[in-house]
């Protein structure tokens, strides 16, 4: 249940980490000459487009290599002292380069025949989106000696606080009784305890991860209250209208689908409501469900795995949508790719890497053996079989932006539930109908939650810091607003704004709605699948092959689908909804 990092690197003292982090140097130092050298003016733009190219793939192929073996080593030891030291390194050493980006940015910005240039070559054919969307964003590009500053200022300020939050939450202790002993446990094994099948313990866990947070709650302020100043403070140099502004442009997204989906789902929550009441009338509540009940398991169905059960049970759900897709995971955990052991000073969550320096993934959780630790799994599945989609493209053209990120991820949710209810006992497929619309709850009516009050906190940010209590009062609200009377509003969660690591990350402020964009994107495409069968599986590679090189509209068109009309998320809601009505009826 650990990875194994071998095809990065053996450890950080060997000679292949220690010779790429010298040529890092080296690569640095030949494109900072290169430009030096060749962008005075704009004579022989193809060869100039063709070369610095050739450059920057080099040097992105070196350093995410090394980046990424850093960032592996400290999610799983956040106490890895030589991890740390590497990584501030890499950070540290990525700024000197600042402005020679800049540089090569703006000359590209400022190439008038730019589109001209472009059919000239294969090569610059072949990343046409990836040179354009470099000429459409250099609008926001300050002065070459701002942006430098900005990229060192970054490494000490949101950087920073970002470090200090992770390892806040990743080595704090929860104190909690358990069996009549007391006990010192990490935040992810307390956390999972909300799945387990004793209501006593899912209660006492609740309440002493509450209690845990006191700990941290005036640090975790601090780290989020720097994150979100200095993200507005570069959004207004730069000229954007609001951080919400930049995180669609970089989305490749524009405001009307945004908006298409977010009326589409205020709609439709009056339905999750109702399902939230069922699930506390079947669990005798009155008042609507409390928090610490939201993934209590229903049924008396033993759903409970042993990793290599989860294995078996993921493959053979996978193998009846494509053979690709099944002999792939298989193969991720033949080769030891996830690390799934739950372990002190191991980061929280899940999450996958896909490492294109060398066409692999890593893939992180924290697995105790619930039916909802198999649909993470399968999710993250997902990421890594997007990256396998991805890896014949040019290193430049598998960045995807973060409302597609989620496309795969739970388009295989969706293959492992819905293969699992058509074999299911009435009494499982209770169970398991539970599961999927409480995980769709999360990614629908959470994450609305989150929405909301991300929104309301860069509102606010603007003009003060936010107190603990001012930001436990905005999470409040945002959940009162977002589950309605489905929730027993004396028990929420006021601190969900500490746990959640996306909060924290400067470069992707409103990691929130991409998740339900990915649901809501996966479950139409879904529902395309089940129309077309087995015609529509190529049809899939290649719009994850595509979504590098693409915005969001376009890389909808590839199969028939247009995110800018509220109908197709209703549509796409509908099958959740008709879930709900299933489960509504099944437990009644």
């Amino acid at each position: 249940m650990r990875w194994s990092l071998e095809s990065l690197y053996s450890s950080f003292d060997s000679e292949q980490f220690q010779r790429d982090f010298a040529i890092v140097d080296e690569q640095m130092e030949m494109l900072k000459n290169w430009v030096t050298d060749n962008l005075s003016d704009y004579q022989s733009p193809q060869r100039k487009l063709e070369e610095v190219i050739g450059l920057i793939k080099e040097y992105y192929t070196n350093f995410s290599r090394l980046m990424g073996f850093c960032h592996l080593s400290l999610s799983v030891n956040t106490k890895d002292e030589k991890a740390l030291f590497y990584l501030d390194k890499l950070q540290f050493k990525s700024t000197e380069l600042t402005s020679s980006i800049v540089k090569i940015e703006k000359w590209i910005g400022g190439l008038e025949n730019l589109e001209e240039v472009i059919e000239t070559s294969p090569l610059l054919k072949e990343h046409n989106f990836y040179l354009k969307e470099i000429a459409r964003k250099t609008k926001y590009l300050l002065s070459e000696e701002a942006e430098v500053i900005i990229a060192k200022m970054v490494n000490t300020g949101s950087q920073g606080w970002s470090k200090l939050q992770d390892k806040l939450t990743s080595t704090l202790l929860v104190d909690m009784e358990v069996n009549g002993e007391k006990k010192q446990l990490p935040l992810p094994v307390v956390r999972n305890m909300a799945h387990d099948k004793d209501p006593k313990v899912r209660k006492a866990a609740y309440y002493a991860e509450l209690k845990s947070y006191e700990k941290i709650v005036e640090s975790s302020a601090a780290c989020l209250n720097g994150i979100k100043g200095e993200v507005i403070t570069l959004a207004k140099l730069r000229g954007y209208s609001s951080p919400l502004e930049k995180t669609l442009l970089d989305s490749r997204m524009d405001q009307e689908t945004l908006d298409a989906m977010l009326e589409g789902i205020k709609e439709a929550l009056p339905n999750f409501h109702k399902y939230y009441r069922q699930k506390a009338k079947l669990l005798g509540y009155q008042e609507g469900l409390p928090f610490y009940e939201l993934f209590a398991p229903l049924g008396e169905v033993k759903m409970e795995f042993t990793f290599e059960e989860a294995r078996k049970f993921i493959v053979k759900h996978f193998r009846t949508f494509s053979d690709k897709l099944a002999d792939f995971t298989d193969m991720v955990f033949e080769k030891k790719w996830i690390d799934a052991e739950i372990r002190e000073g191991k980061r929280g969550g899940a999450f996958c890497s896909n490492l294109q320096s060398i066409k692999e993934s890593r893939i992180l959780t924290n697995f105790s053996g619930s039916l909802s630790d198999v649909t993470t799994l399968a999710h993250e599945l997902g990421h890594a079989y997007h990256g396998y989609c991805l890896k014949d493209e040019s290193i430049l053209n598998t960045s995807y932006p973060m409302p597609l990120a989620e496309t795969a991820s739970i388009f295989n949710e969706a293959i492992v539930m819905n293969a699992a209810l058509k074999e299911a006992t009435d009494e499982e497929k209770l169970t398991i109908l539970e599961t999927v619309i409480s995980d769709a709850g999360q990614v629908i009516v959470d994450i609305y939650s989150r929405y909301l009050f991300e929104t309301e906190l860069f509102k606010r940010r603007e003009d003060h810091n936010l107190s603990v209590n001012e930001l436990k009062e905005i999470m409040l609200e945002a959940q009162k607003e977002a589950y309605g009377d489905g929730l027993d509003h004396n028990y929420l969660h006021p601190y969900m704004w500490v746990c959640k690591p996306h909060y924290y990350y400067a470069a992707r402020n409103f990691y929130n709605f991409p998740y339900a964009f990915g649901l809501l994107f996966a479950k139409g495409i879904y529902a395309q699948y089940l129309k077309e069968g087995k015609d529509f599986i190529p049809k899939y590679d290649q719009l994850l092959a595509v979504t590098g090189k693409m915005n969001i509209k376009d890389v909808g068109a590839v199969i028939g689908i247009d995110v800018t009309s509220k109908e197709f998320w209703k549509s796409s809601l509908e099958l959740i909804i008709k879930d709900i009505e299933e489960f509504i009826k099944l437990s009644s």
